[in-house]
């Protein structure tokens, strides 16, 4: 077997491709929530809590706002910076923390919420095989998918908090309450439904006027550029209207307050000529049972455990230079989900793949006409991918 089948294979690939690899323990969305609820000096045993808060370099606060961007990559606002006067200000080449992979929501909404990985979290992108159906389960929509705490076994953040005393809000969609992805990776506390940016900073500021923890999502910057595209002129309009309330926010939350804006993950606009289609493309489709993930991140099921060598081979010859390939067991080795559960283990892809440049890979088998026309996509290991802002300011 050549080097590229090998865990260090997988390295070699990273490298040779200009990926950024997820640090679970380092500098991540995962040290984030850890990192606020030491600010606020929550009591805990194991110590997680203020080590994080070291690592991510925040001082002690009796309130503590986490706003997250949904979409708002590093890269993405350091180049589009000028639609965005008030995070500019906060924005140097070290305010920055790497997302896991896949870099998408779903992934990174497990990270965060639970400050581990999703090689624990189950949560491994947009969609999943479920092993008890054997069918694809959205972990948006929470459609298909087996009971939050079923897959999602880890402890919350905002558990571990409640349980030490801390209060602990979540302000989003009323929607959002109880779906499946915040039963997920944000139970614990309490959730407040606030529909536009406008009144979500209303009752961030409401919530703030005694002690503790909200975090604060916002989801509009990644839906524009899902349909539009991170460099489109929509996409820059809805950056200079989040950037206005998000400077609003620092101005009515009372003096003290630790703020804190981060994003799930960054974005690239495809390129259309650098499209696979599973179902169209001779050599893809062969032994393949079912394909999961995103068009960034693939999870490749094989119809029989015996046909897997031959899917590697097969993807990696028609891709190319275009796409990193390797089995499942190699990408636990490499460690591109961080540790993996016994439990997890069945609804990650025989084969994993993770995509170069602008490319995308897309199963139109399954997938529908609409998912198929995204602009803007993400899901990979390339650094506008990976790399998301860490802005603090303490008002």
């Amino acid at each position: 077997m050549s080097s590229s089948g090998t865990a260090a294979g997988v390295a070699d690939q990273i490298a040779r491709h200009g990926f950024v690899a997820p640090d679970y323990t380092g500098r991540s969305l995962a040290a984030v929530l850890p990192a606020a609820a030491g600010a606020l000096q929550t009591p805990e045993p194991t110590g997680d809590f203020e080590r994080a808060r070291r690592l991510l370099g925040l001082d002690t606060a009796d309130r503590v706002c986490v706003v997250l961007v949904d979409g708002l990559g590093f890269e993405n606002l350091r180049e589009r910076s000028g639609h965005a006067p008030f995070l500019r200000s906060l924005l140097d080449e070290d305010a920055q923390l790497t997302c896991g992979f896949p870099s998408t929501t779903a992934a990174s909404i497990g990270i965060l919420g639970t400050g581990s990985c999703p090689g624990r979290t189950g949560m491994l992108g947009y969609t999943v095989r479920e092993p008890s159906t054997g069918g694809l389960a959205n972990l948006v929509s929470w459609e298909g998918a087996t009971e939050p705490t079923t897959m999602q076994r880890e402890e919350t953040v905002f558990e571990r908090m409640s349980a030490a005393g801390r209060s602990v809000t979540s302000v989003g969609p009323s929607r959002f309450a109880q779906s499946g992805l915040t039963q997920a990776a944000l139970r614990g506390g309490f959730h407040r439904g606030a529909e536009s940016l406008a009144d979500r900073v209303d009752v961030t500021a409401y919530e703030l006027m005694a002690p503790g923890l909200v975090y604060l999502y916002w989801g509009d910057v990644d839906k524009i550029g899902h349909h539009h595209g991170s460099e489109s002129r929509a996409w820059g309009d809805e950056l200079e209207r989040t950037d206005r309330e998000l400077a609003r926010l620092a101005r009515v939350l009372p003096r003290g307050t630790q703020i804190i804006v981060t994003a799930d993950h960054g974005m690239i606009d495809v390129d259309r000529a650098r499209r696979w289609d599973v179902a169209a493309t001779q050599g893809l489709a062969e032994g393949v049972k079912l394909v999961a993930g995103e068009p960034r991140a693939v999870h490749v099921h094989a119809r029989k455990p015996e046909g897997v060598a031959g899917i590697v081979d097969r993807w990696r010859d028609v891709l190319g230079d275009g796409a990193l390939v390797a089995p499942k067991d190699e990408i636990i080795e490499a460690g591109l989900l961080g540790p993996v559960s016994d439990h997890v283990y069945p609804y990650i892809g025989d084969v994993v793949v993770a995509v170069t440049g602008r490319g995308t890979i897309v199963d139109s088998r399954t997938q529908t006409a609409r998912s198929l026309d995204l602009v803007g996509v993400h899901g990979s290991l390339t650094p506008r991918e990976m790399r998301v802002p860490f802005l603090t300011l303490t008002v």
